[in-house]
């Protein structure tokens, strides 16, 4: 039978535009939907969404939990591969996974995507008690140690991140742009960063910048770990060791400029929240 390729060419775009509706519902500041909320976002006829997203749920793309959605985890682990080829990620493995041996915690390589940064590259901690983390996950830039050394070395993240919102996740979080601005001052003159419970109680981490070739700003190197093994007295431990893997990471994508960092960081002196 000959193929109509005027009907079979625009049937699947329809579906998977839907299908997209659905999932560019989700958000950091929303990640969890009801099937109300999904369809009232996309527009859909109820009907409709409630059958794809049935099917999302079947499929791995949507995890559910009781009335609620969310993207699903086999989801975000099939994005893995598309970073696996990216020599950011080939090049700076070799410090990240150094970084994990010689702190014990959990190390990641992040990348910035608007107001949002992105992990591209994991090495897990091997303690039974851990802070989770996976490969594609999107996160705010104004809450968590990553995310403020994007903001802190980038003017154009900060512009984006403030555009978008500064949104609230702890009583830690900080909201005002004021802080905001000084606490990535103090960020820089540091050379790191380290935060405590801004996006998630009882997670903290410590990150420093990654530079590119031409210095240029191109990824955060960084630990996570629950409070209870990084606390203040760990971060000034720990950041160091952080600064000099984020260092190696550097001179390993061709970066040769030694003046990224700080040579004595403390975590006292850029005003860290709890």
């Amino acid at each position: 039978m000959a193929e109509d390729h005027g009907r079979t060419s625009v049937v699947p775009v329809l579906v998977l535009r839907k299908i997209t509706q659905i999932l560019r519902s989700f958000s950091v500041e929303q990640p969890e939907l009801t099937l109300q909320q999904i369809t009232r976002m996309t527009g859909l006829p109820a009907s409709t969404c409630q059958r794809l997203v049935r099917n999302l749920v079947v499929e791995g793309f949507l995890d559910r939990d009781d009335d609620v959605y969310r993207i699903g985890l086999d989801f975000v682990q099939w994005a893995a591969p598309g970073t696996l080829g990216l020599d950011l990620v080939r090049l700076t493995r070799p410090a990240l996974v150094a970084l994990r041996d010689r702190t014990g915690e959990t190390a990641c390589l992040y990348v910035r995507h608007g107001p949002f940064r992105t992990v591209v590259s994991i090495a897990d901690s091997r303690h039974p008690v851990i802070r989770r983390f996976a490969v594609g996950m999107v996160m705010p830039l104004h809450a968590g140690s990553a995310g403020k050394v994007l903001l802190a070395w980038d003017p154009t993240a900060r512009q984006e991140a403030v555009g978008h919102g500064l949104s609230r996740f702890t009583e830690h979080t900080v909201v005002d742009i004021d802080v905001l601005t000084e606490q990535l001052a103090a960020v820089r003159r540091a050379g790191f960063a380290a935060s405590f419970e801004e996006r998630d109680a009882g997670a903290a981490s410590v990150s420093a910048p990654v530079f590119g070739l031409s210095g240029e700003l191109v990824a955060t190197l960084g630990i996570g770990a629950p409070l209870q093994r990084l606390g203040p007295t760990e971060a000034e431990r720990w950041a160091p060791v952080v600064v000099e893997s984020a260092r190696d990471a550097s001179r390993r994508i061709g970066f040769r400029d030694e003046r990224c960092a700080a040579d004595s960081p403390a975590p006292d002196r850029f005003g860290v929240n709890r």
